[in-house]
């Protein structure tokens, strides 16, 4: 099994549909999943899963929502990013992560992430940080 990062295609394709709204008031909820090393994503992931999903206290399925920052532009690269997300008090082990559309039918998922190995936390915080929100880093770009 293996987590290959990658900006979904079928998000791609989602975007000239406009099923997506990155909106900081009035987008969309988009939530982040973690996953086990068990878990199988890719490119061709398309929508939330609870296969793999990853187990513990103070963890949920379908992870916890994220807090948009508002589009922008710099050069010819439009951008978005998220503010950093902690689940607090957790005993977790995660392999990697998705973003998905928790507003859109069908849960469509944006992207997914490889952490490069197994992250831990024990009755302790474990915190997704997100790049900083620009043409460069931030975790959404179309340039």
């Amino acid at each position: 099994m293996a987590i290959t990062q990658a900006m979904c295609t079928s998000f791609k394709k989602e975007l000239l549909e406009a099923k997506h709204n990155f909106l900081l008031s009035g987008g969309n909820d988009f939530k982040l999943a973690l996953y086990t090393s068990s878990a199988t994503m890719s490119a061709a992931t398309t929508a939330y899963t609870t296969t793999n999903e990853a187990t513990g206290t103070n963890y949920t399925a379908k992870g916890s929502s994220l807090t948009r920052v508002n589009p922008s532009t710099s050069g010819t690269t439009a951008f978005t990013d998220f503010a950093d997300l902690t689940f607090g008090t957790a005993t977790i082990t995660a392999r990697g992560c998705m973003i998905f559309n928790d507003t859109a039918s069908g849960d469509p998922a944006v992207a997914v992430f490889d952490f490069g190995g197994d992250k831990t936390s024990t009755a302790g915080s474990f915190t997704i940080t997100f790049p900083t929100a620009d043409a460069s880093n931030a975790v959404i770009r179309i340039a």
